[in-house]
């Protein structure tokens, strides 16, 4: 066990790993941040913030020298850095498992190869492999393999000709090619997985997105409880099968009332954000627990809870770059009963950029859906 006053190596400085940071301190530890943007949300609060690049290996050398283990907030911290760190120090997850979820295509193959439910799909490297493509993969998805999020980096393609284009527009980047399959609704399931391989679920979240993000989530999910423990069982192969140390987070489609797993994330999860207020234990603290050897704690749900993500068009008259800049009027949150706020504290506002969310938690889950909906409209967030 890594027990405090030690210190804990976190990359990356948003509010995932933020989080991190508070969950840590609240439990003894120091914590070293490593991300480029000196004004990262993470480094606001960390004891020391390391101002670098994620293959500055000048700075991964003194990560090295000063944690006694290290763990990542994000996807996208190139593998090769965390094998450098693992030759020095414990690193979690590993390099091998975040691999496997940071390239779409490595992640289908992983599925299809441990017999984990997944939807149809061709990987495409080339033209070639367009005109190759099954017809039954008609009309699909086509996604880049690396560094697509929250919508980004993905086109709907109705024909193998709209595939075509949508792959030149993505200047021919490996991408993976997905059926479109009808959606009933989304869930997720976060867990976190120790060394020894003892799990932790939380209970299953139902998702609902707007343009491409995270827009609400309801926890437990308005699903079967047979759905929402099959999501359980699955989130919790895949995490045995990487040998997954840490907190991961499973997407998945229901379709025609089965469960299609659609992405995987190496990392706490946007949708188990709401662990912070409505669980024993955030899904943060099990992180720092997992990183630390320390047993988990439990992943109980003691409210029902409602998340809803605030962007920053949110500081714009009208939601455009057009409206004038101002800060919301956070007083009309703050009036509503069993309402959390969390801000990130990032330095500028940009639509769609993920500024904080608040949550709200009560015994009734009816009551909570629809306190947290009038309070997502009070604030300015309307369907269009």
């Amino acid at each position: 066990m890594i027990l405090p006053p030690a210190t804990l190596g976190m990359l990356g400085g948003g509010q995932l790993g933020r989080f991190f940071v508070s969950a840590a301190h609240e439990m003894g530890y120091k914590v070293w941040v490593l991300d480029p943007d000196p004004a990262s949300p993470a480094g606001q609060l960390a004891d020391r913030h390391l101002v670098a690049g994620y293959e500055d290996y000048a700075a991964l050398d003194q990560l090295a020298a000063e944690c006694a283990a290290v763990s990542t907030e994000f996807e996208n911290v190139p593998a090769g850095t965390l094998d450098y760190l693992a030759k020095f120090i414990p690193v979690h997850p590993s390099a091998a498992a975040v691999a496997v979820c940071q390239n779409r295509i490595a992640e289908k193959t992983f599925l299809a190869d441990n017999g984990l439910p997944h939807g149809p799909f061709a990987a495409i490297h080339s033209d070639e492999d367009v005109a190759a493509a099954n017809a039954g993969l008609f009309p699909g998805v086509l996604k880049v393999a690396r560094f697509g999020y929250d919508g980004k980096g993905q086109a709907r393609v109705a024909s193998r000709e709209e595939a075509l284009a949508a792959f030149h527009k993505f200047n021919r980047e490996a991408c993976v090619l997905e059926k479109l399959l009808p959606l009933d609704y989304e869930v997720s399931v976060v867990l976190a997985r120790s060394e020894s391989g003892a799990v932790r679920a939380f209970p299953t979240a139902e998702n609902r997105h707007r343009h491409g993000i995270l827009d609400v989530t309801i926890a437990p999910a308005h699903a079967s409880a047979c759905l929402a423990d099959n999501a359980q069982h699955v989130a919790e192969q895949i995490a045995e099968k990487l040998g997954y140390i840490g907190t991961l987070g499973v997407e998945f489609f229901v379709t025609r009332g089965e469960l299609v797993v659609n992405e995987m994330a190496p990392r706490p999860h946007n949708s188990g954000h709401h662990t912070l207020d409505a669980c024993v234990i955030s899904q943060y603290e099990q992180q720092v627990r997992a990183l630390a050897g320390l047993p988990l704690g439990e992943a109980r749900q003691h409210s029902a809870a409602v998340m809803v993500n605030l962007l920053g068009e949110l500081w714009y008259e009208g939601g455009t770059h057009e409206g004038k800049y101002r800060e919301p009027d956070w007083s009309v949150l703050h009036a509503v009963p069993g309402l959390r706020l969390h801000l990130y504290g990032k330095h500028h506002a940009r639509p769609g950029r993920k500024m904080g969310h608040f949550t709200v938690i009560g015994d009734d889950p009816a009551a909570v859906l629809e306190r947290a909906l009038a309070a997502r409209a009070a604030i300015g967030i309307h369907d269009e």
